[in-house]
């Protein structure tokens, strides 16, 4: 672990169509941390990402703006920007996957599959909106399930009976987008032909790239027979054209992973980054994507495929999360949980909710449950009542009697020593993006710090004057464990870190917790962390019905 390691680190891109959620949030928030930590052990680590800025849905959405895709789109990137910063999610670079970078790479790499003769073509059957002259995906069309009589369906599957059929078998159907009755057309579409990846897939996926219960997943879709992947849609289609086949655009899906590349070669041109070093075949350096489980398919069975048609390197780990449930239950509209990350920033500190999510994550895909009073009561305790304290309770003896300079004596070295050699455990569980159980080792050394300051009571001791310097001894040992304590949380509190380091005199490294200062001057403290208010957590879960509505 001590070599500097080089690794680039993505997250799955948003997509261009609507603001941010909370459920967004958990995968930026989990990425960051882990991108942080290899940053703060001296890894040269990059992070980038971008706006998913293609598809039908997009297309819509601007034409109901009555604006153009393009228009839209760059509207979307300068609220999801914002979104990024004010969490303090610090990629190193956020582009778009509608940029000359990303049609480059999805033209050469659709030309290495086609010249490797992994690419088929043939005409299908779809249903069409001969209003709109548009093919139609399958949830754009809704009609009564032509099985169990259940109306409004989508066109792929039953929601009453979990029947799958083709959107032309429902009954009454109707396109969602014109009212109109959708008839059948043909047409001529591009395949990836995935099949043939099938052994270099299970290889693949034997080496760890995924996490076990994942694995098992990927197995079972591998066993039952893989399709080919169908990478065309017809115009009218916001998207890349497919080159050489004039009106035919690259699926969406083809180029958003694509969109990593593009993003990290917007990087390399604009430093002196290397992009081939990087993504060459046998390349020395390390490939995390950050996902959630909902779009394993797309990162651990056709991306590795197009890589290895392509002649890239695959990724070293896809690491992936579950969903997020507030209180309990699904994101409702209607109960106000369905929270965008604009709103939550409207009326709380988003260190909050990067320290709740934190101390729920593992290196699972399990869900996370965001329960509003618990995120109170939690945040509250670890945080202000045990992190902080320390720092307020001893600052002031230091900074009142010894002009803010530490004792030059650790008083009491064992307790020193084991908040101390705890940082490789928490290390290894921020490693394995087991950050709860980082989260929890933490706090047991700050519940070690507390009792000791606790028991000690230099409060009582700074009565007698001939214990002036017990007194210092006592803080400066509490000044030193939550310089330590504050070093292990920088990952998840990166602005609460910055204003310790302002309090410290210091800049914190994951070094710092080797050895403590000593005969150091510190500045005077300042309240690094408020309390949450529970009637703003109210506010803002209300805020959400009415935004809503």
């Amino acid at each position: 672990m001590s070599s500097k390691r080089q690794i680039l680190v993505t997250n799955a891109l948003p997509y261009a169509n609507a603001a941010l959620h909370l459920g967004h949030i958990l995968e930026y928030t989990q990425t960051d941390v882990w991108v942080r930590f290899q940053k703060m052990r001296g890894h040269e680590c990059y992070y980038v990402s971008a706006d998913d800025a293609h598809g039908t849905a997009i297309m819509l959405k601007a034409e109901e703006k009555g604006i153009s895709p393009e228009q839209h789109i760059d509207d979307m990137l300068t609220i999801h920007k914002a979104d990024f910063e004010d969490f303090y999610i610090g990629v190193d670079n956020y582009h778009s996957t509608h940029s000359d970078e990303n049609k480059a790479f999805s033209e050469l790499i659709y030309n290495r599959l086609k010249s490797n003769d992994h690419i088929a073509q043939r005409s299908i059957s779809q249903a069409f909106d001969p209003e709109k002259s548009l093919f139609l995906a399958d949830r754009y069309v809704k009609g009564t399930c032509p099985k169990c009589k259940a109306e409004d369906q989508y066109g792929d599957n039953c929601e009453a009976c979990g029947a799958t059929y083709a959107p032309v078998d429902l009954v009454d159907a109707v396109s969602v987008i014109s009212g109109a009755t959708p008839i059948e057309k043909e047409s001529i579409h591009y395949f990836f032909k995935l099949p043939e990846f099938t052994q270099f897939l299970k290889d693949w996926i034997d080496t760890s790239a995924v996490q076990k219960e994942v694995a098992n997943k990927l197995s079972e879709w591998l066993d039952s027979g893989l399709q080919e992947w169908d990478i065309s849609r017809d115009a009218p289609y916001f998207g890349f054209e497919i080159p050489d086949a004039p009106g035919k655009y690259f699926y969406v899906w083809l180029d958003a992973p694509i969109g990593y590349m593009a993003s990290f070669k917007n990087l390399c041109d604009k430093t002196d980054l290397d992009f081939d070093y990087f993504w060459k075949e046998d390349s020395p350096t390390e490939l995390y994507h950050f996902i959630g489980k909902d779009i394993v398919n797309f990162h651990a069975l056709f991306w590795p495929a197009m890589l290895k048609s392509a002649n890239y390197r695959r990724p070293t780990k896809v690491c992936v999360h579950g969903f997020v449930t507030v209180n309990g239950k699904k994101m409702s509209k209607s109960r106000g949980t369905f929270i965008n990350a604009r709103c939550y920033l409207d009326y709380l500190n988003p260190e909050y909710l990067r320290y709740y999510y934190a101390s729920k994550l593992s290196g699972t895909v399990e869900d996370i449950d965001l329960n509003l009073e618990d995120f109170v009561q939690k945040v509250n305790s670890d945080l202000v009542g045990k992190v902080v304290n320390i720092a307020s309770r001893c600052a002031k003896f230091i900074t009142k009697g010894n002009d803010g300079v530490l004792s030059s004596n650790i008083d009491d070295q064992a307790l020193w020593n084991q908040v101390s050699s705890a940082a490789d455990t928490i290390a290894t569980h921020y490693e394995n993006r087991d950050f709860g159980k980082a989260i929890r080792e933490i706090i047991a050394q700050a519940d070690a710090a507390n009792e000791y300051i606790a028991a000690q009571e230099p409060w009582k001791l700074n009565k007698d004057e001939s214990q002036a310097q017990r007194v210092q001894d006592i803080c400066s040992l509490g000044i030193n464990l939550f310089r330590v304590i504050l070093t292990y949380l920088k990952p998840v509190l990166p602005a609460m870190a910055e204003a310790g380091e302002s309090f410290l005199n210091d800049s914190l490294t994951w070094d710092s917790a080797k050895s403590p200062l000593l005969g150091h001057r510190i500045n005077s403290f300042q309240p690094l962390m408020q309390r949450i208010d529970k009637e703003k957590v109210d506010a803002m879960v209300e805020a959400s019905k009415e935004e809503l509505a």
